[in-house]
């Protein structure tokens, strides 16, 4: 199994509402007891086994447009199929403290996983997306991706972050991404 966390790489981006991704890698490495640090497929990665089955943990190093290069080479490096895979992003078309999982689908507006879908060449990849909102953020979608999570945000979109992170967890041990869909898709942090 592929887990990737999209953001981009460096300081200056560090805790974006873009970043979601990584945040969520970072929580689900710590849960697991792993540090994702090694470099592999122009990402950082850790690499642990759980049940006798190969996990991935993945933050692609190439920005996040283009994160799907990476992607192809992750799942090309250890022979995993794109349903193999789940891609953790933020989207801006869901409310601050939701959490959308999908098997599959569009890209939507989201241009890291527009890059995956084209470089991968299927719909059929498992997401998770963090809602970051945007009514309450300003207009251009750029600034408001790359801005800073808001103090007033910050405990929902920690709790968030943490959630995803567990249900990722339950996914690897488990092996169920309906039952997963079912408990945190109709959670809401406020």
């Amino acid at each position: 199994m592929l887990i990737v966390g999209l953001g981009n790489p460096g300081a200056k981006y560090e805790n974006t509402y873009h970043n979601m991704g990584f945040q969520v890698a970072d929580r689900l490495a710590k849960l697991l007891g792993v540090q994702i640090k090694e470099k592999s497929c122009d990402a950082l990665v850790a690499t642990l086994y759980v049940k006798g089955e190969k996990i991935v943990i993945a933050k692609p190093q190439t920005f996040m447009n283009l994160s799907g290069t990476s992607v192809k080479q992750l799942l090309g490096a250890n022979r995993m199929k794109p349903e193999e895979a789940v891609i953790v992003y933020d989207d801006v078309d869901l409310p601050i403290g939701n959490l959308r999982l999908r098997k599959e689908g569009s890209a939507g507006t989201h241009n890291g996983m527009r890059n995956i879908v084209a470089e991968v060449g299927v719909t059929t990849i498992p997401r998770i997306r963090v809602g970051i909102g945007h009514d309450a953020h300003g207009s251009e979608l750029r600034d408001v991706v790359l801005s800073k999570v808001e103090w007033e945000y910050r405990d929902v979109v920690a709790k968030t972050l943490d959630d995803a992170a567990l249900a990722l967890k339950d996914y690897i041990e488990n092996r169920d991404f309906d039952a997963i869909m079912q408990k945190y898709n109709s959670k809401k942090n406020k």
